[in-house]
């Protein structure tokens, strides 16, 4: 039965616990090999002439969060091989602590295992609170000793490229995609270097990757027996981009005014008078005079900020010349007319509660101001009896504003939000969105046409209907849409990869993932490691 010292501290079996004693922060243990003899490591005749001993300190997996030293005492031995140029050796125990390590092996790799989860600095932090002490410095030395093994022959590869630094530097990430787990980066994305990688692997049966046209090419020269398969994602992503100008030339389409106004005008019988009640007194002359200066102040910049586009200057330009915010450009450029502010009328006064008695007793005939102040001041009216007479005044003549005047709402769909409509299913859609699609297409014959073709090409890829594409390519030849038959062109040059990607269930969807695994690493990382680590964390599995 093994006893509660060697549960609590699994050792080799000839080594065994000769003391143990603790400390605030430590478990000091002292142990010693029982075995009678040892090889020598040059002539491996086994010797028991123990010539002396000396303790080695070592560190050892922490215990209860405290740090675990152990005290190994090591015994010297004297070759019996006079020739022997080893005349004297001590033992060694290569399974349990290598020659000159300061600690065990089990520590190292968990040491390792920390170091490849978290990254040198961070593991620095976490270690301390795991009961082991180590220098970032240590973490990273221990990180460089691994020896990755060769990978297993590939079938199907997924390629892709990642940024180092956005815009500026790209490598190259190579994924099992039956594994599911990378193989290798490569420090670049350039055809020569995915070329010469991919030639050593003849193996490869499919290559999923993107539009690009270095994998492209590397891909044909390195691994000619490959069927390369376009990448799904890819391939809508063109053809959303390739909507972008058509969007541009019918921007009209994509705004939308939300207001009463508006459905009043679609069905008049739909919009009934206010009551009277609901009314609320005309702003007096001089006030009505001020209003309308600020609307002339303001017509003057919509039309300058109008003017400027219309000259070609950016949303930038036109905010440092004019002065305005750029939410306020970005609604003057948006809006298909001038937006009038809304009158705008204070939300409570005391007389709110009492308008509707007063419109009551207006209409049976009471119409004495002054008896009607009085009526709603026995009431519990409190306020003024000028905001009575003014009221009154309104339901006399007439000059009376909506009680809640709604301003109206234009909205302009972006062309992200609009490509989205175009490809997305339209059982997914929610109703609103549904509407506003209904919209677009229904003002104009272009738009119309070109989603019921994005429609079909998206179907094509989820459905796996590769025959179809043919026929798809020749609509959109004939259909008179340059963004469209720019966007049949280019899937003409690479006619082979895409009519595989209509037809397969092969996907570089896990490649994506993988980057995305890869760029969190990177972050984690600080930017402060070279590519030879950063590719031992991605490749490494603990």
């Amino acid at each position: 039965m093994e006893s509660v010292d060697t549960a609590f501290l699994p050792l080799p079996e000839d080594i065994v616990l000769e003391l143990v004693h603790t400390t605030a922060t430590a478990v000091v243990v002292q142990i010693a090999c029982r075995h009678k003899s040892a090889a020598c490591p040059r002539c491996e005749r086994p010797s028991e002439r123990v010539h002396g001993h000396y303790t080695r300190t070592v560190a050892d997996l922490p215990c209860g969060g405290r740090r675990v030293l152990l005290h190994y005492v090591v015994r010297k031995f004297v070759c019996p091989t006079l020739e022997c140029p080893q005349q004297m050796f001590t033992e060694r125990r290569p399974e349990f602590v290598q020659s000159y390590a300061r600690m065990t092996n089990r520590l190292r790799d968990a040491l390792l295992a920390l170091g490849m989860m978290t990254g040198g600095e961070s593991g620095e932090r976490l270690a301390p609170k795991l009961g082991m002490r180590v220098s970032a410095p240590t973490l990273l030395r221990h990180m460089r000793s691994i020896v990755l093994l060769p990978p297993e022959p590939i079938r199907l590869l997924g390629i892709d490229d990642f940024a180092f630094r956005r815009g500026t530097t790209y490598g190259t990430i190579l994924v099992d995609l039956e594994r599911h787990r990378p193989i290798d980066l490569l420090p670049d994305r350039s055809a020569a270097t995915a070329e010469g990688w991919l030639g050593t692997h003849p193996e490869i049966d499919f290559v999923s990757r993107d539009r690009g046209g270095e994998y492209a090419a590397a891909a044909s020269r390195g691994a000619p027996q490959a069927q390369q398969i376009a990448d799904k994602f890819h391939l809508v992503k063109n053809l959303v981009e390739a909507l972008d100008p058509l969007f541009e030339r019918n921007k009209a389409c994509l705004r939308f005014v939300d207001t009463p106004e508006a459905a009043a005008e679609a069905d008049p019988g739909s919009a009934p008078p206010p009551a009277p009640h609901e009314m609320r007194p005309a702003p007096s002359k001089q006030a009505e005079q001020t209003r309308l200066a600020h609307r002339q102040e303001r017509l003057q910049r919509y039309e300058q900020v109008r003017a400027l586009r219309d000259q070609g200057f950016t949303t930038p330009a036109i905010v440092a010349r004019v002065g305005l915010s750029r939410s306020t450009v970005n609604r003057f450029l948006a809006a298909p007319a001038f937006p009038e502010r809304q009158r705008r009328c204070k939300e409570a006064t005391k007389l709110d509660p009492y308008r509707a008695y007063l419109s009551e007793h207006w209409q049976e005939g009471a119409q004495r101001a002054v008896h009607l102040f009085r009526a709603i001041t026995a009431l519990g009216y409190t306020g003024s009896a000028a905001s009575v007479y003014a009221y009154l005044t309104c339901l006399r003549t007439g000059a009376c504003l909506p009680a809640t005047p709604v301003p109206p709402v234009v909205r302009t769909l972006t062309n992200k939000h609009a490509r989205f409509l175009f490809v997305r299913s339209p059982t997914d859609l929610l109703p609103e969105e549904r509407t506003d699609l209904e919209t677009m297409v229904n003002r104009n014959a272009e738009l119309a046409l070109s989603y019921q073709l994005s429609q079909e090409f998206v179907t094509i890829l989820a459905q796996r209907r590769g025959q179809a594409l043919e026929s798809w390519l020749t609509q959109v030849e004939q259909s008179g849409l340059p963004e469209l038959q720019r966007f049949a062109t280019s899937i003409r040059r690479d006619e082979t990869a895409v009519r595989a990607a209509c037809s397969s269930e092969i996907s570089n969807g896990q490649t994506e993932g993988q980057i995305t695994r890869l760029k969190l690493i990177k972050r984690s990382m600080f930017g402060r490691a070279n590519f030879d680590l950063l590719r031992l964390r991605v490749l490494y599995r603990a």
